[in-house]
């Protein structure tokens, strides 16, 4: 079983920012492709940002230029620095570990961000 922990989420007023960490078990997060998710109130999850075993980063449009992820094999670790952060930002974040070779796919519990004045 691996378990994902995700801590750094809370209330930050417009064009501030946070730093979302994710906190793996196990001993594959290595070859894992890492990403993060959020969901916002009545709208589907979205990818937000992915960062494959070999270092490759994609990230959705909307946060381009403004967020940053990466990860630390040695402590298995996900981050995710937010800056310049929106209103629209505003959502429950999800950390997750993707294993496609072998058909396995894990997610955390979340951490609310909510961006208001």
């Amino acid at each position: 079983q691996v378990q994902l922990v995700e801590s750094g989420g809370g209330l930050v007023q417009p064009g501030g920012s946070l730093r979302l960490s994710c906190a793996a078990s196990g001993r594959i997060f290595s070859i894992a492709t890492m990403g993060w998710y959020r969901q916002a109130p009545g709208k589907q999850r979205e990818l937000v940002a992915a960062i494959t075993s070999g270092g490759n980063i994609k990230y959705v449009d909307s946060v381009k230029g403004r967020f940053t992820i990466s990860r630390d094999n040695a402590k298995n670790t996900l981050d995710l620095q937010m800056n310049s952060l929106k209103p629209e930002d505003t959502a429950v974040y999800y950390c997750n570990a993707d294993l496609p070779l072998y058909v396995m796919n894990y997610w955390g519990k979340g951490t609310l961000v909510t961006v208001s004045s």
